[in-house]
């Protein structure tokens, strides 16, 4: 409705009240609700389902990450889910694997992806040892199927299967998880992606990369097999889609490509403001729905609160490498970047030589930061990563944790296969300078 500007000064006839009554009458009569103008969500009654989108046809598949999707079958018009809960033996990096629990043999479980419309019927099978349920994340469902054991069911126990149904009714990012004994279970992996596209999409939802990442934090001691559920703070393994780099699979894309990235965060206590390098993005949906084109805004970073998602797109434009990362500067190092004392600027003089004395072999280290650990190659403890990251075609990557790659590439055959380094243009590359350069510009140093 728009009220005229003649309206709103009219104050002595209509005031503020009757604009806003005559507000809500409008609004009524376009079959909106009354009160403040808050759009409706969800009636509590399953809607008509439509007929089931098939990938390739009516949608095209995301990707995710050092992920899959889940497979289904349509049975009568239903598309059959089927998720099992089980402990799973998970390698975060080369070097690091622990004991989690996961979904169909991964960490974290396959990505459920269908259409706005669609009948879903999942089955949940627990091959745990305790008890557990799924909720659907931020998904409009009864209230039986909301997947709160003790509130809106029974506990799925260990060898039991439970079905699940209801019929999708939005479309956007959102996620499923364990929602009986929360802190253990969500910290030992019980987490995965649900994406769901529009039934009708607008013309400006089709993108040539579509991306889908899930955003965590562990606690795993250096040499421990398991991740530590107890843990409220000090997390020493920062994930996306359950891999910390060097482990994470880098975003392939051609330039000129349109890219969306799908993030969601179900870390345990912390946001991550998730920044790229190279190109800005646009805010286009969070778990609430679709952002109006008009209300988007760029941006370099986004926020990923926790237990939310956030929907961003890009034209890819700059070909390179490019970080992408969060930038809560502990969330890209490794366990092994934890729990050092403070030795920046100590003068260690001969104290090396006298603890040698009594430890074979030892040496302070970080006096000038933890960059230059990485490159000492000195042993770790068994299962455990150092702090830093992985090799760059130019040294060490002082950067590990929540970390990847966008390779953007003007000439590219397959999405599906590491297209390497970046070739940079002669002159392109930041180098030593010369003396005739310092000279010529009077830089003295």
């Amino acid at each position: 409705m728009t009220i005229s500007r003649r309206q709103a000064l009219l104050g002595g006839t209509l005031g503020v009240g009757g604009i806003a009554l005559q507000a809500q009458r409008a609004l009524a009569a376009q079959g909106a609700p009354a009160g403040r103008g808050w759009e409706s969500t969800y009636s509590g009654q399953d809607a008509k389902a439509e007929p089931p989108g098939m990938p390739g046809k009516d949608y095209t598949p995301v990707v995710t990450p050092n992920g899959v999707a889940l497979p289904f079958k349509v049975v009568d018009g239903v598309k059959v889910f089927h998720l099992w809960a089980e402990e799973v033996d998970h390698e975060f990096a080369p070097g690091l694997r622990a004991k989690c629990w996961g979904y169909n043999g991964r960490v974290h479980g396959p990505t459920i992806e269908a259409v706005e419309g669609d009948r879903v019927r999942i089955y949940v099978t627990n091959k745990l040892s305790a008890p557990t349920s799924v909720h659907w994340h931020g998904l409009f469902v009864p209230n039986g199927m909301d997947g709160v054991a003790g509130l809106t069911q029974p506990v799925i126990k260990p060898k039991e299967t439970f079905k699940y149904e209801f019929t999708l009714r939005q479309h956007g990012t959102f996620m499923y998880h364990s929602h009986h004994d929360e802190m253990t279970q969500m910290a030992l992996g019980l987490m995965g992606l649900i994406v769901i596209h529009p039934r009708r999409p607008s013309a400006d939802y089709k993108v040539q990369r579509d991306f889908a990442m899930l955003l965590s934090e562990w606690n795993i001691p250096a040499g421990a097999s398991r991740p530590n559920p107890l843990a409220m703070n000090d997390f020493n393994v920062l994930t996306i889609n359950a891999k910390a780099f060097p482990g994470t699979a880098p975003l392939v894309v051609k330039k000129g490509d349109r890219v969306r990235m799908r993030f969601g965060n179900l870390s345990a206590m912390d946001h991550h403001p998730i920044h790229m390098h190279g190109h800005f993005f646009k805010l286009v949906a969070t778990d609430g729905g679709q952002i109006p084109t008009s209300a988007q805004w760029p941006e370099a970073t986004v926020l990923v609160p926790v237990g939310s998602t956030r929907d961003v797109e890009l034209v890819a434009d700059a070909p390179g490498d490019w970080p992408v990362h969060c930038h809560m500067t502990h969330h890209v190092m490794n366990q092994m970047g934890h729990r050092f004392p403070n030795t920046i600027s100590m003068k260690t003089g001969e104290l090396d030589q006298k603890v040698r004395k009594l430890v074979p072999g030892y040496m302070t280290m970080g006096q000038d930061g933890m960059g230059d650990m990485a490159d000492m190659k000195m042993p770790v403890p068994p299962n455990s990563i150092p702090m830093s990251g992985g090799t760059g075609q130019f040294g060490t990557i002082t950067m590990g944790g929540m970390f990847t790659i966008l390779k953007v590439r003007e000439k590219l055959t397959s999405y599906d296969a590491d297209p390497g380094w970046y070739q940079h243009p002669k002159g392109t590359v930041a180098s030593l300078a010369e003396t005739a350069d310092l000279s010529r510009d009077g830089i003295k140093v």
